[in-house]
């Protein structure tokens, strides 16, 4: 059973932005380069993201206003900045999230290392909103810019045997002060069954608000499970392995007990300290009631079917 406890989540509203800045360049310090950005604006509690990151699909809608950008790129979990919501903003400015190189191998007939831009030009980026859900009990509704992780998946070919997908983050301890604290044997692992890898709402992502994902979010490429609590969605992605047994992820090594292999947000099923049946939306004010969380955090339409006759329980 591990020590460790998630830390308590802050009470601090956190106020939305009114208007968008213009967007600035889209490839920080890390690289020594940098591109220019596209300049582009929206109103209030709306996001548009600049050309290059492509335009918004309206299959992938929400309705409920954006948790602002402020609150999306410095309210995070990350623990290999600290374990404080604030840390990867705060501490992540030496992160190098250029050259990057993301590998594929495993159960499949062609394995390969891509390279950023290759990464990125695999299939058209666009726009997503999607809702995320903090195992913790918050939530946003975030704009992110990428596409299906299934066009990566579909050009390295997987084999029969591939029955898991399995997501490892980058270790950089010069840049990365949480490395420091044990808390995870590094690196951090996540994993999918292929099906759910496969499902088109499973998104690869590189960007967040019609910009380059800060550190914070999991520069330079992460993953957006939105009808899982938040920590399946790994961040700075190096390594991708299919497999064909299930993996030990990160927290199922940690805490069993409290975090399931799955990880579908069910409000049915409590985590063993708290109720999931309702969250807290990050940015709603200090006085908004919490609402109720959705059977598959409002994605049961597009995934329920990948868990028929599974106990949700069981199985959390």
């Amino acid at each position: 059973m591990s020590k460790f406890k998630i830390p308590v989540v802050p009470s601090s509203e956190i106020t939305p932005e009114s208007v968008w800045r213009a967007r600035r360049e889209w490839l920080k310090k890390a690289g020594g380069l940098a591109l220019p950005a596209l300049a582009g604006s929206a109103l209030p509690g709306l996001a548009l993201a600049a050309p290059q990151w492509g335009k918004r699909n309206p299959d992938y809608a929400v309705d409920a206003e954006l948790t602002s950008e402020t609150a999306v790129t410095t309210y995070n979990n990350f623990y290999e900045f600290g374990t404080g919501k604030g840390d990867p903003d705060a501490r992540g400015g030496a992160f190098k999230s250029a050259p990057w190189t993301l590998t594929v191998e495993g159960e499949v007939l062609r394995p390969k290392t891509f390279d950023l831009d290759a990464l990125m030009a695999l299939a058209p980026l666009e726009e997503r909103v999607y809702r995320l859900r903090c195992v913790e009990g918050w939530s946003m509704v975030i704009p992110w810019n990428g596409y299906s992780l299934s066009a990566l998946l579909k050009q390295v070919e997987p084999t029969g045997n591939a029955k898991y997908v399995e997501f490892v983050t980058v270790v950089q301890p010069e840049t990365m002060p949480g490395l420091a604290d044990r808390i995870i044997d590094w690196p951090y692992v996540e994993a999918l069954r292929l099906d759910e890898a496969m499902n088109p709402l499973s998104m690869l992502v590189f960007g967040v608000y019609g910009k380059a994902l800060p550190t914070s979010n999991g520069a330079p490429v992460r993953l957006a499970v939105p009808w899982k609590y938040g920590f399946k969605s790994g961040k700075s992605i190096v390594k991708i392995r299919l497999v064909e047994k299930q993996p030990v992820t990160s927290w199922v090594k940690i805490a069993p007990h409290e975090y399931g292999f799955y990880a579908n947000v069910n409000p049915e099923v409590a985590h063993p300290r708290w109720s999931q049946a309702t969250e807290r939306r990050i940015g709603a004010g200090f006085f908004a009631p919490r609402v109720p969380t959705l059977m598959f955090n409002g994605y049961a339409d597009q995934v329920a079917s990948l868990y028929g006759g599974m106990d949700l329980a069981r199985n959390y």
